[in-house]
């Protein structure tokens, strides 16, 4: 079985596509072989800057013989339909078989397609995968209509096996297929020939080309940390940064150079930003101080001088970016230690627009800061200092080095609010009220910084209910299912009830608080389904009063699935459904409603004794379990009329023939889904 080993050879391919576009290269390739008949052993595929590589092992040499039997028409048919079926099936009337069939004697063709040489079969896949590769941008150059991410220069398609290697016949737009590729572009430019993906690779390195990105990465990050613990520093871990960098080389050279003494008073976080997106460096930090010290660029060439030149060019051009950010940092600091302070910058946001429909971003500050004092005393926060949080958390958006670096907002809210001697709770607010951002970032536990947090994600969900922006299917442009995940992370994590309607009915003027609170409780059931719990059990415990209460909604609803892991709650609910479909029946049938209580007096049965006096006992245990939150002993009070419930529905029959004794046994049943259904809605259980 021979080897296949594809490369397109290219300028240089932009960093955070090579990833997909090896990806796409080999699932196209691979589909497309597989449905023409050649499967095989195994596959790879690999990405530099200028090349994207497929190898697969193992393929069969030819794609396999064909037969296939089709129905046709009845014996008899009109000539058309007989002429059109020979058509579709490429046979002649001669080769046509009668059968016999229940409906009459049919026609029936036998249609075999002989296999193909793999060779021809792959010039047909990769004509049809280079021709409708999924760039997201591609250009087209020269005069050809071929689109490609860059010029495309040479493709190697090559068959290799025991016997040799042969290059596949394939030609497009003018680039014929061939064994020959390129090395590096300054370092090795000649062209190498191969025979085969071991020799291909093995050639390549020698040629100073590192076909595997993650080979790349490791030997980048490997060296970056090594340079560093030779001057007691360490760099700062940014896994994103790595995989860019990666796919900017083909031979990674790592330089390790210092920031000017000037620069070093500012932020770590200033830094390692500016370094980051102008530059592409890694940041190097004193683990004693913290500060950023120096920094690791990547270069994609070794040089007589051991990279001296490259490292003095990139230390000129750092050198400016961070005089900008020096500038920026001490003009907002001049701004955050006057007498106005940060309302400077608040003022400004009058003349910002959060949302046409919703007003300007100084607007929705006095919003947030209203509903941060209403918040303040469920969290446990001081309602003043809430308050003043919220109305300078948003103000570094004005400032110059957010204007410059986005993502640093509200890290550089804190930094101007402990310049400008705000209160640390106030600056710590500033910085955390963003958070959660995702399902994996920290929840804020300072009360402050909570109360702030969920104020400024709830207006943002109030208002835009209130203008019927709501997320529809996939598509969620505000990210109101990353809100209110937020939310619902922000009082789970720290255990706070909310009652969420009596907030929403605080918030954006016009929203529908019932429609909110039914999204939050189809977020919750996500968040929770992720983590192990049933969707019935969630339904169940939504059926609860309070159910606006998320703390306690989640305490219930796990208590009640560990419960149902256990054999009393198992046949608890049996009992119970069997209790509620017995006096649902009567009750329609009646026309009544049995929920007045059951009378002991008129118990009969040992076993119906027996159930008064556990729920009376248990029940109210139940009762009292509830109202201290105590849901373990709710559900070990609903363990204990487990077995009340199974003895009287083998000892007693409800519909006896006295109808006193019917009707309060039916009353008994009332006073059974009463008690469960203090726990939670059990009709909502499955099974």
């Amino acid at each position: 079985m021979p080897d296949l080993l594809i490369e397109l050879f290219s300028e240089e391919i932009p960093a955070r596509m090579q990833a997909r576009a090896a990806d796409d290269l080999k699932k196209k390739v691979t589909d497309g072989l597989v449905e023409a008949g050649l499967t095989y052993a195994g596959a790879a595929a690999f990405s530099t800057p200028r090349r994207l590589t497929l190898t697969l092992d193992g393929l069969l040499a030819e794609s396999p013989t064909v037969r296939e039997e089709r129905k046709g028409p009845k014996v008899g048919a009109p000539d058309k339909a007989i002429e059109g079926f020979l058509r579709g099936a490429g046979v002649t009337r001669d080769q046509l078989e009668e059968r016999e069939t229940p409906k009459g004697a049919v026609y029936f063709a036998t249609i075999e397609k002989p296999g193909r040489p793999a060779a021809e079969i792959i010039a047909e896949v990769l004509d049809t995968t280079i021709r409708n590769f999924p760039w997201s941008k591609s250009m087209r150059w020269g005069a050809g209509s071929l689109r490609w991410v860059r010029p495309l220069h040479s493709i190697i398609c090559l068959l290799s096996s025991d016997e040799g290697a042969e290059v596949v016949p394939f030609e497009i737009e003018g680039i014929n297929a061939s064994n020959t590729t390129f090395g590096h572009r300054f370092m090795a430019p000649a062209k190498v020939t191969v025979s085969g993906f071991d020799d291909y690779a093995a050639q390549l390195k020698r040629a100073f080309v590192v076909l595997d990105p993650q080979e790349r990465a490791d030997a980048i990050w490997q060296d970056a940390t090594n340079q560093a613990f030779a001057s007691g520093l360490d760099v700062v871990e940014d896994k994103g940064l790595l995989a860019e960098v990666a796919g900017l080389v083909e031979w990674p050279v790592v330089l390790m150079g210092e920031i000017a003494e000037d620069f070093l008073g500012l932020p770590a976080e200033v830094l390692q930003t500016s370094m980051k997106e102008h530059q592409k460096f890694f940041s190097v930090r004193n683990s004693k101080t913290g500060r950023i010290e120096r920094f690791i660029t990547v270069a994609n060439r070794e040089t007589a001088d051991n990279g001296a030149t490259i490292l003095a060019g990139n230390q000129k051009v750092l050198s400016a970016r961070l005089a900008d950010a020096k500038f920026f940092w001490e003009n907002d600091l001049r701004v955050a230690k006057s007498e106005t302070g940060m309302t400077a910058w608040t003022e400004k946001l009058s003349n910002v627009t959060f949302h046409n429909k919703l007003g300007t971003q100084a607007a929705r500050i006095d919003r947030i800061a209203a509903l941060s004092r209403e918040i303040a005393s469920v969290v446990g926060a001081d309602a003043d200092l809430a308050e003043q949080a919220a109305k300078v958390a948003k103000a570094d958006l004005s400032s110059e080095m957010v204007y410059e670096f986005p993502e640093l907002q509200g890290l550089m809210g804190r930094y101007y609010a402990e310049a400008a001697c705000l209160p640390q709770e106030v600056a710590n607010a500033c910085e955390q009220h963003y958070s959660p951002l995702g399902p994996s970032d920290v929840v804020p536990t300072e009360a402050v910084s909570v109360a702030v947090a969920l104020a400024d994600k709830i207006d943002t969900l109030t208002g835009f209910w209130a203008i019927d922006e709501k997320p529809t299917g996939s598509k969620d442009p505000f990210a109101l299912r990353r809100a209110a995940l937020g939310v619902i992370r922000l009082v789970l994590e720290n255990d706070d009830h909310v009652a969420l309607k009596e907030i929403f009915a605080k918030g954006y003027e016009g929203a529908d608080v019932e429609d909110l609170m039914s999204f939050f409780h189809d977020r919750l059931k996500v968040f929770l389904r992720d983590q192990g719990v049933r969707h019935d059990v969630i339904d169940a415990c939504i059926e609860m009063d309070g159910n606006d209460d998320l703390t306690l909604l989640v305490k219930r609803a796990r208590a009640l699935q560990e419960f149902l892991g256990t054999d009393d709650g198992v046949n608890l609910v049996q009992g119970f459904k069997r209790a509620n479909n017995i006096l649902t029946q009567a009750e329609e049938k009646d026309g009544v409603e049995y929920s007045y209580g059951a009378d002991r007096k008129f118990a009969t049965d040992d076993a119906e004794k027996a159930l008064f006096d556990a729920l009376e006992g248990d029940g109210g245990a139940i009762s009292t379990a509830i109202e201290t939150e105590d849901f373990a002993a709710a559900m070990g009070g609903l363990a204990a009329l487990r077995q009340p419930i199974d003895t009287f529905f083998e000892a007693v029959q409800v519909n006896a023939d006295n109808e006193i004794v019917r009707r309060n046994r039916l009353n008994l049943l009332s006073d059974i889904r009463k008690a469960c259904g203090q726990v939670a809605d059990l009709s909502q259980i499955e099974g």
